[in-house]
């Protein structure tokens, strides 16, 4: 059984889903670690203007002290842990507050998976100075980290132009 232990922020889309199930012949299991990044407002709206979302960027400046609910995020987990286990692979998880990766070196300590996916959205300033989750995981735990960058289910095509 190939373990991985994912770090995600948002519910695993269909396409992260099938890249995840699709890089090993192994069976596979997946501890889900999500963390909402609600409180890191000032570094998203920053993040939203690098890479040209200006309306995202107010958007997240009109949210303040509006942190997403306890109860969507674990709905969230539990659609990702659901699409998991549909695809085949075995599947569990945890919401975490507080810092996510003294939460995610205890549970590699634990469990002592196979790799580590640190899965977001681009984070355009953390990752210039390699203050983002896998930059950092990767001198926090002993085994390999991969980043890769969420997927959303939404289609954007211009089929019916």
């Amino acid at each position: 059984m190939f373990t991985t232990v994912l770090l995600i922020e948002k519910p695993l889309s269909a396409t992260d889903v099938d890249f995840l199930i699709g890089r090993h012949e192994d069976d596979l299991s997946f501890i889900a670690l999500m963390h909402a990044r609600g409180s890191d407002k000032l570094l998203r709206a920053i993040d939203d203007v690098a890479l040209g979302g200006l309306m995202e960027a107010v958007e997240v400046s009109d949210e303040a002290g509006d942190d997403q609910p306890h109860r969507q995020q674990a709905r969230d987990l539990e659609d990702s842990l659901r699409r998991l286990r549909a695809a085949g692979a075995e599947a569990v998880g945890q919401l975490i507050e507080g810092n996510p990766l003294d939460q995610l070196r205890a549970v590699v300590e634990e469990i002592a998976p196979d790799e580590v996916i640190v899965l977001t959205e681009p984070h355009a300033i953390e990752e210039f100075f390699h203050r983002d989750w896998a930059s950092r995981a990767r001198h926090k735990v002993g085994v390999p980290v991969l980043k890769l960058y969420a997927h959303s289910d939404e289609q954007k095509t211009d089929e019916n132009s």
